[in-house]
Formats: C-alpha cells, sequence, structure tokens
C-alpha cells in the first residue's frame, strides 16, 4: 500500500498550518500520509515512502537551512527516491518575497533525485503558496494540491 509523508520548517506556523491540511487531503483521497516536522526526519527515513511534499518558509528568496540540511543529507542516498511523487509549498511575509524560488529550489532538488513533480494548471502551479496566515484561497490551493498528489502517488505506486 502506497503512503506519503509531508515534511515542513515552521517557525511562525504558518507553513505548519499548511502541511497539516495538505496531509489532510492526502489521508482523506485514501493515501496514508504522515506530517512532521522537519526536525522529527532523517534522510534514511524518506526513501521508504511513495510521495515526498516538502514545505518551506521563505527566507531571502530560498528555503531554510533545516529543510536544506535534509536535502543535503539525501546525496549520500541519491538514486533512492527515482520515481517518487514529489510536491512542494511555501509561505512568506510579502508577494514577491522569494515564494517561487524557494518552491522552485525544493522542486529542482526533487528534480535531481529523479523524482516525479506534478505541475497544476490552475491556482498555484508550482506548489501552494501563503502570503502569512493562509486564508481561504491558500486552504483551497493546499487542499487541492494534496488531493493531485495523493491522486498521482496512487497510480504510480498502486
Amino acid at each position: 500500500m502506497a503512503k506519503a509523508i509531508v515534511v515542513y520548517y515552521s517557525r511562525s506556523g504558518n507553513t505548519k498550518e499548511m502541511a497539516e491540511i495538505i496531509a489532510k487531503a492526502m489521508n482523506d483521497a485514501d493515501l496514508k500520509t504522515d506530517c512532521k516536522s522537519v526536525d522529527k526526519v532523517k534522510a534514511d527515513d524518506l526513501p521508504s515512502y511513495d510521495a515526498i511534499v516538502v514545505g518551506s518558509p521563505t527566507y531571502y528568496g530560498q528555503m531554510t537551512g533545516p529543510i536544506k540540511s535534509l536535502i543535503d543529507d539525501l546525496v549520500g542516498r541519491h538514486g533512492q527516491l527515482n520515481g517518487k511523487v514529489g510536491g512542494a509549498f511555501t509561505s512568506a511575509a510579502n508577494i514577491g518575497g522569494g515564494n517561487e524560488t524557494t518552491i522552485m529550489g525544493i522542486i529542482e532538488a526533487m528534480l535531481i533525485a529523479g523524482m516525479v513533480v506534478q505541475g497544476d494548471p490552475q491556482g498555484d502551479h508550482y506548489g501552494p503558496v501563503s502570503i502569512g496566515k493562509p486564508d481561504e484561497r491558500v486552504t483551497q490551493q493546499c487542499t487541492r494540491r494534496g488531493q493531485r498528489i495523493a491522486e498521482l502517488t496512487k497510480k504510480l505506486a498502486g
């Protein structure tokens, strides 16, 4: 049976809230999904999942250090995430504050690892973005992303 994880770093609670919405949508779509803070996850844990969704606040247009450290720790496991489904999301203080560069940084690492990342023709194309506390629009985008990742994972992982 396929399983997934949503990994996040959150200082204010905004990214955590997004992670919980995405994980709930994935679980509601019948994909067993864990939701964990990055400090509770080790690189060795990730290859056992069929889908990995990563969320980070935007700091200077990039992912946070703890998320980057987890990604860097995957270097010694190169190839073990090949074919797994990936996704990314972020929260930020400003519109145009580096949201898309943060998401793309996470997605670039996923693509290098051989992961499958699905865009979305509606709404937040690369992944959900929240400016400040998640509002109704962000909740809808996170729910949609979680559903889409769950559907794709179940197709690919069986």
